[in-house]
């Protein structure tokens, strides 16, 4: 039985900053959480709030997670790292990952194809900057650099970072949901920040992080919520997973409904996605089974959710990430995990 640390999710920003984000930063360093990860999707940008984290802070980790791949050129992503990385004295964990057709292309107006591919480049473009042992460059299509293509004026040249990085093996996590996706996180990156995961499921992802090296973090994102009434208690979950099932993607491409239909519930998935689509979103709700969401978050009479820690620490998983506002549950969260 392995031990789990905790850390902290404070996620991205709604209509206005979180006025509590950096109350609830440093309560959670004094508390002994390990690591506190911020996110972007169209708004609050993931670096930004960490250098004012780290500013205020002096040991916890800072993590992107996570950092968007066609938000910024990979050099531009491995700058804004290890700039930071220099301000927080080596505290950055660099979670990235693809988000999804919607954002790419309506937001950032980037194609979204070859995703696999698009991160081993962006990946490997990011060590090598890290590095430092030679000029960057890369001949892949997504990212070529030097740039030769349309509009190019044949000037470019490789280039070396001018600022000397802190670290040359800053952690670098991929946030990924689909089989190849988690295989490619295992093979290329120093950990992996899953949507989902249940301890009673081990087998869906037991075969792509299998050859994971020495080390290998998986930091889990996970609602910890104590009552006495479980199904009241499951009901943020389920609004949760109604709106990312039904809602975030297309009908035909919704990576977390494939994600919930490979975890066993694929009848239960579907239907879901058509409530939503059909504007049917209380439906929705009640249509996501009690069973998935109690799996993959801890609900119940603090004795319950204890017992239910115990599956949890059976698991390669090494961290579980939690949310909340407010200081109290923090330190309820922090003696749960930590004992």
């Amino acid at each position: 039985m392995s031990d789990l640390k905790i850390g902290m999710q404070l996620g991205y920003w709604g209509a206005a900053p979180d006025p509590q984000m950096l109350r609830m930063a440093q309560e959670a360093e004094r508390l002994g959480y390990d690591a506190i990860f911020t996110a972007e999707a169209w708004g609050s940008d993931v670096f930004t709030p960490l250098a004012w984290i780290g500013a205020h802070t002096e040991r916890i980790r800072l993590g992107t997670a996570v950092a968007q791949l066609s938000a910024r050129t990979p050099t531009a992503t491995a700058m804004a790292a290890l700039t930071l990385d220099h301000l927080s004295k080596g505290r950055v964990i660099l979670g990235l990952g693809v988000s999804g057709p919607q954002v790419v292309e309506g937001w950032y107006g980037r194609p979204f194809g070859k995703p696999l591919a698009r991160t081993r480049e962006y990946v490997d473009i990011i060590r090598q900057v890290m590095a430092r042992q030679a000029p960057v460059t890369n001949d892949g299509e997504h990212y070529p650099l030097p740039y030769t293509g349309e509009g190019a004026w044949g000037l470019g040249k490789p280039l070396k970072p001018i600022t000397h990085p802190l670290r040359a093996d800053l952690p670098i996590f991929l946030g990924a949901e689909g089989p190849k996706n988690v295989a490619l996180a295992a093979e290329i990156a120093d950990g992996w920040l899953p949507l989902y995961y249940s301890p009673y499921r081990q087998e869906v992802y037991a075969d792509q992080i299998a050859e994971a090296k020495p080390g290998f973090e998986i930091m889990q994102g996970i609602t910890i919520t104590v009552c006495d009434d479980i199904e009241a208690g499951l009901m943020p979950v389920k609004q949760y997973l109604a709106f990312y099932i039904g809602g975030m993607g297309a009908k035909k491409h919704n990576f977390h409904t494939e994600l919930m239909a490979r975890m066993g519930f694929e009848v239960e998935a579907r239907k879901i996605q058509t409530l939503f689509l059909e504007g049917k979103k209380d439906e929705a709700v009640a249509a996501v089974p009690s069973s998935f969401a109690d799996e993959i978050s801890l609900v119940g009479p603090i004795e319950r959710i204890r017992d239910r820690l115990d599956a949890w620490r059976e698991t390669p998983v090494t961290s579980l990430l939690v949310a909340t506002h407010d200081p109290e549950q923090l330190r309820s969260f922090a003696e749960l995990v930590m004992g």
